[in-house]
């Protein structure tokens, strides 16, 4: 069982967590959602143990593996010895079986013994439990699943000692993630599983996860893999009721989540409403006369007229008083706006003809100014390009206006080709062809950034200062107004690669290059990126894509192409 209570954290001034609670059964698969920085890897940092929480506390069990964004073993590590540390644990099991069975056959074995986790336990029950725990681990199928998990994950052929260093970023994220099915822990944490998996390791990771017995809890983006997996849904994003676990796959959580966004704009207007009501009431209220009968005195009856007066302020008296009181009250306690959700609202088209200054090379985010020849509408030519080892491209036309979407097992050469389009690899033979003046930008997978003290304001006004029409950083979308003045040290893998992609799309390069660009973004953002990419009737420029992301690519209307094997294919 995993189980929290109360958890709570901050840095420094900055609260990340409050009072959160929530519980994950065996069989149990939560799915933990919400913008970027709202703590959704801290919350697994907490529920793993790494960090303790101001306050608050959590039930896990002991046999936990957490998979984290960055891999957890060094460059000189191999594989093979990844995967002999991953069974270690089963290894012990199957030692301590061993050994509960030769105490129970020996002499003496009626007696207590003393070692192990039969500490103090008569030889029988040592035995009983260590079966237990070995069935559960599934012992006697260690291999044969390690070999199951490589081959499912795509890394079957890799030679066991080949260095992890030596292996592509989507190598070593699923050498990361087969460590923690080969464990087969009694618990499991996952953060973004699938962002360097292709659909094969993708589907293979969700059925594994679904077969396996024990609490799982995962933060991912991939709207797909969340409907595969999960059987309830926590909402870190802010709502009326604050954080709250929703019963059912992501479509269920999708349609429960915009009837209480609703609910809460609602309430709101309500409020607001009531609110203006209750300040003109008292604002023009407050005597009996000002909202007396409204009549004339008609039969002289000067007394009874009174007495009525008297009575309507003596109720409006109330009225006033309550009035007030419900203002205060809801001054108090009023509900807040919602929050408006981060937008994008970047135009993708390219500049206006023309030389501009270009940020320092070097720069996150900087693009690159190519001046070769190509012909007439064409901003880069490919032919017969070759990338020993890595990459073939036998032809290969990116007009002005191409939209194209390439995908293709991890390692097989979808970033090498937006490098060699970028021109920061050139092919040992055949050529590589750029229009004139042509700017090419390039979102890359790993963009850095994580000991730079400057802040994302910082940055991007030395981009801005230097680009065409710029847009002021809040106005586009991608980075959340709380966070513009933060160092990019404190801010996640996923914002400060916003702000990457930030600084290339104010720039409006000609060729936009991105490689997984809804890597790390909320869902709502995925969604409005995706729908930016894709091709329309106004001229967006050049988007060159390569992306595992399923749902993008279902629904993808331009030209798709795919690598594999080193080759591209169109």
């Amino acid at each position: 069982m995993l189980r929290a209570a109360g958890l709570s954290r901050a840095y420094g001034d900055r609260r990340v967590l409050t009072d959160l609670s929530f519980a994950v059964g065996p069989g149990h698969r939560l799915g933990i959602v919400g913008e970027n920085g709202i703590g959704k890897s801290t919350l697994l940092r907490l529920v793993a143990g790494i960090e303790p929480p101001d306050s608050g506390s959590v039930e896990r069990p002991d046999d936990l593996a957490l998979l984290h964004q960055e891999p957890p073993f060094g460059p000189s590590a191999t594989l093979g010895e990844v995967v002999e540390t991953a069974l270690c644990e089963v290894r012990a099991i199957g030692a301590e079986l061993e050994a509960a069975a030769l105490a129970l056959a020996g002499p003496g074995s009626a007696g207590l013994v003393a070692g192990g986790p039969g500490l103090h336990t008569d030889p029988a029950t040592r035995y009983d439990l260590a079966l237990a725990r070995a069935q559960a681990a599934e012992v006697w199928d260690a291999d044969a699943r390690a070999q199951r998990v490589l081959a499912g994950l795509g890394l079957a052929a890799v030679d066991p000692a080949h260095p992890t260093g030596r292996l592509s970023g989507g190598q070593r994220s699923r050498l990361a993630i087969a460590a923690v099915l080969v464990r087969r822990p009694s618990a499991v944490l996952l953060d973004e599983p699938t962002n360097h998996l292709d659909d094969d390791a993708a589907e293979f990771l969700a059925t594994s996860l679904v077969d396996l017995p024990g609490a799982v809890a995962l933060a991912s983006h991939d709207r797909v893999f969340l409907d595969e997996v999960c059987t309830e849904i926590l909402d870190l994003d802010p709502g009326l009721d604050g954080p709250r676990v929703i019963g059912g796959r992501y479509r269920d959580y999708r349609a429960a989540k915009r009837a209480a966004r609703q609910r809460w704009e609602q309430r709101w207007l309500a409020e607001r409403e009531e609110l203006a009501e209750l300040r003109a009431m008292l604002a023009t209220g407050g005597s009996a006369r000002a909202v007396a009968p409204g009549r004339a005195m008609t039969d002289r009856n000067k007394m009874a007229y009174g007495r009525q007066g008297d009575r309507v302020g003596q109720q409006l008296s109330r009225r006033v008083r309550d009035a007030r009181r419900r203002l205060d009250d809801l001054e108090r306690e009023q509900v807040p706006r919602p929050p408006r959700p981060l937008r994008f609202s970047a135009s993708l088209a390219p500049a206006r003809a023309g030389t501009a200054q270009q940020p320092a090379a070097g720069e996150p985010g900087s693009t690159r100014s190519i001046g070769q020849h190509t012909a007439d509408g064409t901003a880069i030519t490919v032919r017969d390009a070759v990338l020993p080892g890595r990459l073939h491209v036998t032809a290969l036309d990116v007009h002005r206006d191409s939209a194209l979407l390439v995908s293709g097992p991890n390692g097989s050469g979808k970033s090498t080709l937006l490098h060699l389009l970028a021109g920061d690899l050139a092919p040992t033979s055949g050529s590589v062809g750029r229009a004139r003046g042509l700017s090419v930008g390039l979102l890359e997978q790993d963009v850095g950034l994580a000991d730079d003290a400057r802040t994302p304001r910082e940055v991007y006004g030395l981009v801005a200062a230097v680009a065409r029409q710029p847009v002021p950083l809040g106005e586009l979308g991608l980075v959340a107004p709380r966070d513009l003045d933060r160092p990019l040290r404190e801010l996640s893998v996923g914002q400060r690669r916003r702000l990457v992609l930030a600084l290339l799309v104010v720039q409006r390069p000609d060729v936009l290059l991105l490689d997984e660009p809804t890597n790390h973004l909320s869902l709502t953002l995925a969604d409005e990126l995706a729908d930016a990419l894709r091709p329309s009737d106004a001229s967006t420029g050049a988007v060159v894509v390569a992306s595992h992301d399923r749902w993008l690519r279902r629904t993808w209307r331009g030209r798709e192409l795919e690598v594999r094997d080193g080759r591209l294919l169109g």
